[in-house]
C-alpha cells in the first residue's frame, strides 16, 4: 500500500516540486553564454519520475520543447534498464525524432539517485544557437542542419567523456559558447537533483513513487473532468501555410475525436513531408495540439504526466506533421507553430469563448546572423521576434507575442553586444492589428544597418530568416478582420526570407512581423476604445472610421455618438 497524502500536504509538495525545477530554470539564466538563453528564455528545465513520467517542468517552459519532452523523456530513460544508470552519469543528445524536432535543440539528461536507489531523472532542453550546419531554411536533408548527436553518455560515472566535448568544438561555430552552454545544461540538472534530495530528506520520503501517483493522478482526473464538459463529436478544421517560393502551398488538416473524458487529434490528409526545412517531427507535432488543448480544458493545473493521459494523436507517417528521416527539419517552427492555431480553429465552434484569432508570432520570426567582426573574431546570434497576438473573445491580443511559443524578445543593446550590427528602429506599426470587437494585436518593425565604418564587420555578414505570414495573413474569428502581412526587404526592396541571405556594410534591413487577427466584428467594438487607439497610435482616424464606423471629433478625438451610429449602419448595410 502506497504512502497517503492529505490536500494540505499535497499541495505543498506539488508547489515544491514546481519551485525546484524554476530554481533549475533560475540557474540557466544566471550561466547560460547565449542571449537565446539568457535573454529569450529558448529552454525548458524538467524531472520525471524514475520511470520517466514528467512531474514537473519550469514555470516559463516554451511548449514545443515541453510538450515533446513529455513524450520523448519516456522513450530515452526507457531505452536503457533501469538498473544500467548510476550516479554520475549524464546523457546527451539532439536527435530530433526522439525529441524536440531539430538539432538545435539539444537535451541532457541525468538520473538522479536517493540513497543509492534511482528516484528520478532531470533533464533541460536548450535550443543552442549554433549547431553547425548550413543556416537556412530551405535545406534539403538533416545532414546540412548540422551536427547529429545521439543519446550518448557526457560523463559516465562522473567521468566526462572528452572526445565527445572536442567532436563537438570542432564542429560548431562558436566552440566557447556551445560548450559553455552545455556545462550551464549540466549545472542545471545538478541543482535539480540536489533540491530533490533536499525535499526528500525534509519530508521523511523515501522516494517519489507514491507523490508521482498522487500528482499525476490528481492532474490527469481534473483534465478528463474539464474535457467531458464538451459535448461529444468531431469537429475539424484545415488550414494553409506558404511554402518556399515556387512550392505548392501546403495544407494541415485536424479532426479532433471528443468522446466522453478522450479527445484523439487525427490529421490525416495533411501534406507530405516536404524537401526543405519546414518538416515536423511526431513529438513536436503532439507538443502543439497538446498545447492547444492543454489551454483551452485547463490552463490552471500545472502541467505534468496526468496532462497528456487523455490526449491521443494520429499523425500519417511521412506527412510534413510526421517526416521521416533524413528530412530536414531545421525550420520546423515554421510549419509546427501553426498546428495550435489550427487545432483553435477546429475547436471554435464548441468552444467560441476559449479560443483566439491568428496570431503574427505564428511561426515565430527567427533571425539567426552569423560572420565575423573586423578583427576576425566569429559571432553567431540568433533573435526570435513575435508579432501581434490573435485577439480573444475577453480580450485584444497582446503585442509583441511570441506565441504559441514562450520566448522573450531581447533587448536591442543585447543583440548589439553579441554582434557588430546596429538596430536603427523598433516600433509597433499602426493599423496592423486586425479590426474587430476585440482587436488583434499590432505588429513590429525592426531595421537593421550592417555598418560601413571603422566597426563594419569583414563582409559578407550571413542572415537565414525562418519566418512565415509573407503571403497568408493572420486570419480573424467570427467576423473578425485578418492582421497585416509580414514583410522583408533589403535595401528597400524585397528578400527572399527562406534562403540565406548575404549582406555586406551598408546594408539596411526591414523585417515586419504580422500583426494579429481580430474577433467578432470591428462594428462592434466599444467607440471609446477605439478612440483611445487612435490617442495611442495603435489605429489611424482613417481605419477608425473605415473599420470600426468610429467618428472622432475635435483635437482630443471624442467619440460623436450620433455619427458613428449613423457611419456604422450605413457600413453595415451597404
Amino acid at each position: 500500500m502506497g504512502q497517503k497524502f492529505d490536500p494540505v500536504t499535497i499541495e505543498i509538495l506539488w508547489r515544491r516540486l514546481i519551485s525546484i525545477v524554476d530554481e533549475a530554470d533560475t540557474t540557466v539564466a544566471r550561466t547560460a553564454f547565449s542571449s537565446l538563453l539568457r535573454d529569450a528564455h529558448d529552454y525548458t528545465c524538467m524531472f520525471t519520475d524514475r520511470h520517466g513520467r514528467e512531474l514537473a517542468q519550469g514555470s516559463f517552459a516554451t511548449p514545443g520543447q515541453s510538450g515533446a519532452m513529455a513524450l520523448g523523456i519516456k522513450k530515452l530513460v526507457r531505452a536503457l534498464p533501469l538498473e544500467a544508470y548510476k550516479p554520475g552519469d549524464v546523457f546527451i543528445t539532439n536527435d530530433p525524432w526522439a525529441l524536440a524536432g531539430h538539432l538545435n535543440d539539444v537535451c541532457v539528461l541525468s538520473p538522479i539517485f536517493y540513497k543509492d536507489r534511482l528516484t528520478a531523472f532531470t533533464a533541460c532542453v536548450f535550443h543552442h544557437s549554433d549547431i553547425g550546419g548550413r543556416v537556412s531554411s530551405d535545406n534539403h536533408d538533416v545532414y546540412e542542419d548540422g551536427l547529429f548527436i545521439p543519446l550518448v553518455k557526457l560523463y559516465d560515472g562522473g567521468v566526462l567523456n572528452d572526445a565527445l566535448i572536442q567532436m563537438i568544438r570542432w564542429n560548431v561555430r562558436t566552440p566557447d559558447e556551445v560548450t559553455g552552454d552545455i556545462r550551464s545544461q549540466i549545472a542545471a540538472n545538478h541543482v535539480c537533483a540536489a533540491k530533490i534530495g533536499q525535499m526528500l530528506d525534509e519530508y521523511g520520503l523515501d522516494g517519489l513513487d507514491d507523490l508521482a501517483e498522487e500528482v499525476i493522478g490528481r492532474t490527469e482526473r481534473s483534465m478528463r473532468e474539464a474535457i467531458k464538459k464538451v459535448p461529444d463529436g468531431i469537429y475539424r478544421a484545415q488550414g494553409i501555410v506558404e511554402q518556399i517560393e515556387g512550392k505548392e502551398d501546403i495544407t494541415i488538416k485536424v479532426a479532433v475525436h471528443l468522446k466522453g473524458s478522450d479527445i484523439m487529434v487525427d490529421m490525416e490528409g495533411s501534406s507530405p513531408q516536404v524537401d526543405w526545412g519546414g518538416n515536423v517531427v511526431y513529438n513536436f507535432t503532439y507538443a502543439y495540439v497538446f498545447m492547444a488543448m492543454k489551454s483551452m480544458f485547463e490552463p490552471d493545473i500545472p502541467n505534468n504526466d496526468g496532462c497528456t493521459a487523455p490526449i491521443s494523436m494520429k499523425a500519417p507517417e511521412g506527412s510534413v506533421v510526421n517526416c521521416k528521416f533524413p528530412a530536414a527539419v531545421a525550420a520546423r517552427m515554421q510549419i509546427g507553430h501553426f498546428i495550435t492555431e489550427i487545432v483553435y480553429r477546429a475547436m471554435a465552434e464548441p468552444l467560441p469563448h476559449r479560443v483566439i484569432a491568428g496570431s503574427g508570432g505564428t511561426p515565430a520570426t527567427m533571425n539567426v546572423l552569423y560572420g565575423r567582426r573586423n578583427d576576425g573574431r566569429r559571432f553567431h546570434s540568433v533573435r526570435i521576434r513575435g508579432g501581434g497576438m490573435g485577439a480573444s473573445a475577453r480580450r485584444d491580443g497582446e503585442y509583441c507575442y511570441i506565441f504559441p511559443a514562450n520566448g522573450a524578445n531581447t533587448p536591442v543593446e543585447i543583440f548589439e553586444s553579441d554582434t557588430p550590427l546596429l538596430v536603427e528602429k523598433r516600433e509597433l506599426l499602426t493599423d496592423s492589428g486586425g479590426p474587430g470587437r476585440m482587436k488583434g494585436g499590432l505588429g513590429r518593425r525592426m531595421i537593421l544597418k550592417v555598418p560601413d565604418d571603422s566597426y563594419a564587420p569583414i563582409p559578407p555578414v550571413y542572415l537565414g530568416i525562418q519566418a512565415g505570414r509573407y503571403r497568408y495573413p493572420p486570419e480573424g474569428l467570427f467576423g473578425g478582420w485578418a492582421g497585416a502581412k509580414a514583410s522583408f526587404l533589403v535595401n528597400g526592396n524585397p528578400g527572399n526570407p527562406y534562403g540565406l541571405t548575404r549582406l555586406n556594410p551598408g546594408d539596411i534591413v526591414v523585417m515586419d512581423a504580422a500583426g494579429g487577427g481580430g474577433y467578432g466584428s470591428p462594428l462592434e467594438r466599444n467607440p471609446e476604445c477605439v478612440s483611445e487607439d487612435v490617442r495611442e497610435g495603435y489605429i489611424s482616424l482613417a481605419a477608425a472610421r473605415d473599420h470600426y464606423g468610429v467618428v472622432l471629433r475635435g483635437d482630443d478625438l471624442r467619440v460623436d455618438p450620433d455619427a458613428t451610429s449613423q457611419l456604422r449602419t450605413s457600413l453595415k448595410t451597404g
